[in-house]
């Protein structure tokens, strides 16, 4: 993949070499641990794999005691197979921002319509207007994501292109015509984002309807009617907030699962995302990419939900870190 077609056998092991490809797969295994690992070790022989490249290793050395340099560094995500040795840290560096924009949009738009359809669901219980959310949000959570983007492309840019002045596909920055400077295209991040929060818009509907509920009828809420509050002050202050802590928890998974989970749609729409370059790199056995990709989604996933548990103790004072 490396070399193309007409590649030596001699290339082939000079690569192989090169990347510690020649070692037994459990030596590879450790090496590719000391790559991750920000305290590191590395042979003082730069014919080794494990050689303190500068080129490769962003490190700091901390002492050499034998043959063996033990160095501080960031983590090295190797380099690209199939981008002419590209770095995997650029290659997600470059797409990471796209998907992490197109992730907050749709959260954005999930967060803002879904708790405003949640409470008026709750306050209009058992109405037309109850019911009629509730199918809508029935829906948003049965259609797959790969369907939604789809028919959003074909009905919004292809059908009623003229209308809405959408595209079927885009990304974020696109070449000038001219082929010269990249421009913001905000207009693109419309229909994905709209398609990449449906799901997560329809899960939050429901989830603050229910809480609501639940909330409107503790003892708490019986004293603030009693104290001649209005309903809204009621609302505002006292139940919404106590009844954030579902939602909370649903936004974090949605927003975490979107970094990873919106591949099919920045596919379909063709946004230069993390999500369509791991399919890049599938369909191209690109396992440097793959690795790094996982790597770094599970990472945030990780950060995400720690900074949940912290958000829960803002939220609920009854909810206490463990010191």
């Amino acid at each position: 993949m490396m070399l193309g077609q007409n590649q030596t056998a001699e290339q082939v092991e000079a690569v192989k070499k090169k990347y510690g490809f020649d070692k037994p797969l459990e030596t590879q295994y450790l090496y590719y641990l000391n790559d991750l690992s920000p305290v590191s070790f590395h042979s003082t022989n730069n014919e080794d794999y494990t050689y303190l490249d500068k080129e490769k290793y962003i490190a700091a050395k901390l002492f050499t005691i034998g043959g063996t340099t033990t160095a501080i560094k960031l983590p090295y995500l190797r380099a690209s197979f199939s981008k002419q040795g590209k770095s995997v840290s650029q290659v997600i560096g470059e797409t990471l921002p796209n998907t992490f924009v197109l992730a907050v949009s749709a959260i954005a738009i999930a967060m803002f319509l879904g708790l405003i359809f949640g409470v008026v669901s709750a306050l209009k219980k058992d109405t037309w207007i109850d019911r009629a959310i509730q199918v809508f949000s029935t829906f948003g959570m049965s259609v797959p994501s790969f369907f939604s983007a789809i028919l959003f492309a074909w009905l919004f840019g292809f059908v009623l292109h003229k209308y809405t002045n959408l595209e079927m596909t885009g990304s974020l920055y696109e070449l000038d015509n001219f082929g010269e400077r990249l421009s913001i295209k905000w207009k693109n991040l419309i229909l994905p984002a709209i398609v990449l929060g449906i799901r997560p818009l329809a899960v939050i509907i429901q989830l603050m309807r229910n809480s609501l509920l639940e909330v409107l009828t503790q003892d708490y809420i019986r004293t603030a009617r009693a104290k001649g509050l209005t309903e809204f002050q009621i609302i505002k202050n006292h139940a919404i907030k106590n009844a954030l802590n579902p939602v909370v928890t649903a936004i974090s998974g949605w927003f975490a699962s979107m970094l990873a989970g919106a591949v099919f749609v920045e596919y379909i729409f063709g946004w230069n995302g993390l999500g369509k370059e791991i399919v890049n790199a599938l369909n191209t056995l690109d396992l440097p990419v793959i690795m790094g990709a996982v790597l770094v989604i599970a990472t945030l996933f990780i950060s995400i939900n720690i900074l949940v548990d912290i958000i829960y103790a803002w939220l609920d004072p009854r909810v206490k870190l463990n010191s």
